[in-house]
This record gives C-alpha cells, structure tokens and sequence, in this order.
C-alpha cells in the first residue's frame, strides 16, 4: 500500500511541473508549418521531456542521454558519445537548476528585453543532424520560452513554452 501512495505522489508532483508546449516544425519544400501540441515536463537535476502529438512525438534528454521519438523512428544518442549535444546538454542541466551557463567556443548569450537567447553552434565538421540550437529563457527566472533546433537549409523544429 506504500508503494502505491509513494507512486501516485510521484505521478502528481510530476504533473504539478508538466507546462503546454507547442511544436512548429518548418520544412522548406512544404508550404505550411506543420503545428502540434503537448507537454513539457521538468526534473531537477538533469531530466526534460517534451511530449507531442498524443506522445508520437517525444523529445527527451535524461542525463546525458537524448531520445528523439518521431512516429514510429526512435534516435538515441548521448553526449558523452555525440559531440555535437554536449554543450547542449550542459546548458540545458545549468538551466534547469538555475546555475551559471558554463563558457564554450559553441556558445553565445545575448541578454535583451528581460530573455536570454543561448545560441549553440556545434563546431564539429562532421555531418550534423543540427546545424544550432537556439535557447531562449527569462532571464530572472530562468524559465523556458523557446527552444530552436535548425536543420539544414532552413529547415527547423521550435518549442515555444507557455506557463510557469
């Protein structure tokens, strides 16, 4: 019976940090955003998932660990193996737990009408599945607004966070 108490807590302070997300996905060659919507969910240290779709589309970073699930395509990858997420991963754990962004080559940050946009250019020249990543947080609060992965071309997936 503890156990089933200890859970159903678990699964409620879960939810008390789950926030709406909304999922832009912009494809050159197609001539209208594809637009869908879902959840964001945030655990201190080092865990955010971004659920879409009904959950057909997930974005996950856990620890080191990424999964990105499309449909029915699941990549996984992990930045100790995966150079182009590691400065990646080491903001989004510093801003999850409100800490100093640590410095990088890949890294700027422009702080301007109360946000801070994070940009990430992994300087890899190895074929990348994103050419940047575009972080933008409140600057006071450090609360996710937005969050840009560019493809090639002009291709790009954005998160736009709403609440907390």
């Amino acid at each position: 019976m503890k156990k089933i108490v200890l859970l159903f807590c678990c699964l409620l302070a879960l939810t008390a940090q789950a926030q709406t997300v909304t999922k832009t996905t912009h494809k050159k060659a197609v001539k209208t955003d594809a637009v869908t919507t879902g959840t964001v969910t945030i655990r201190k240290p080092d865990y955010i998932c971004i659920s879409v779709d009904n959950n057909k589309d997930q974005l996950i970073m856990d620890g080191t660990q990424f999964t990105m699930t499309m449909g029915k395509r699941k990549h996984v990858t992990d930045s100790k193996k995966n150079a182009q997420f590691v400065t990646f991963q080491q903001v989004l754990t510093a801003v999850i737990n409100n800490q100093p962004i640590p410095a990088s080559e890949e890294l700027t940050i422009l702080t301007k009408g109360g946000q801070k946009v994070i940009t990430i250019t992994p300087v890899s020249k190895k074929r990348q599945l994103f050419s940047s990543f575009v972080l933008t947080i409140d600057a006071k609060t450090s609360a996710f607004r937005t969050l840009r992965m560019n493809g090639r071309g002009e291709d790009y997936t954005e998160y736009t966070f709403q609440g907390k």
